[in-house]
């Protein structure tokens, strides 16, 4: 059974989320705890990351959404604590007209690829983070990207409920993950 950190992106996952409801439905699942939801603060996120991946009982798969996805890269330049992977869901463009100005602590997130495998999962119509961006990123973090169609910012407001076809892929992505990884 694998242990898994969900990061939800600025101001958390409402409940009708599919990172809250995969949440309420797995117990191998946790949601890390930054203090700066509403105007967070990078190294806030850095600290409340390490925190959660330090607390699993052995390396975790992050679940990220959004601004969690530049978290992650940051984090991933940042921390040596051990992970399996992490499933990268609306990497959104930091230079973009959409990007939240109280948001802008994790623009310019490193170019270099992640130090463990990853996927990411992109929609074609996210106002937040073109598809462009999500390539772009695919190829600079050396991850596999996969276009899930026009879902919007693949959140709450796009009506997707547990996203089951999200959580296949999820599924599919851990099957594919070595047992331990730095």
């Amino acid at each position: 059974m694998s242990t898994y950190v969900v990061l939800p992106g600025i101001g958390g996952s409402g409940s009708a989320h599919w990172q809250t409801l995969w949440e309420q439905s797995d117990p191998a699942m946790s949601r890390f705890a930054p203090s700066s939801w509403d105007e967070p603060e990078l190294d806030d996120w850095i600290a409340a990351l390490d925190r959660a991946v330090a607390a699993a009982e052995e390396p975790p798969i992050l679940i990220a959404h959004s601004l969690a996805c530049l978290l992650v890269a940051h984090w991933s330049a940042r921390s040596a604590l051990p992970v399996r992977g992490a499933l990268l869901v609306a990497v959104p463009d930091p230079d973009g007209s959409a990007f939240p100005a109280e948001a802008r602590g994790f623009a310019e997130p490193p170019t270099s690829p992640l130090r463990f495998p990853a996927l990411i999962v992109a929609s074609t119509d996210d106002p937040y983070g073109p598809i462009g961006h999500a390539r772009l990123r695919s190829r600079q973090w050396e991850c596999p990207l996969i276009e899930a169609g026009a879902l919007s910012h693949i959140n709450g407001a796009s009506g997707l409920g547990d996203w089951s076809w999200g959580r296949a892929q999820l599924d599919g992505f851990v099957q594919s993950l070595p047992v331990t990884q730095i």
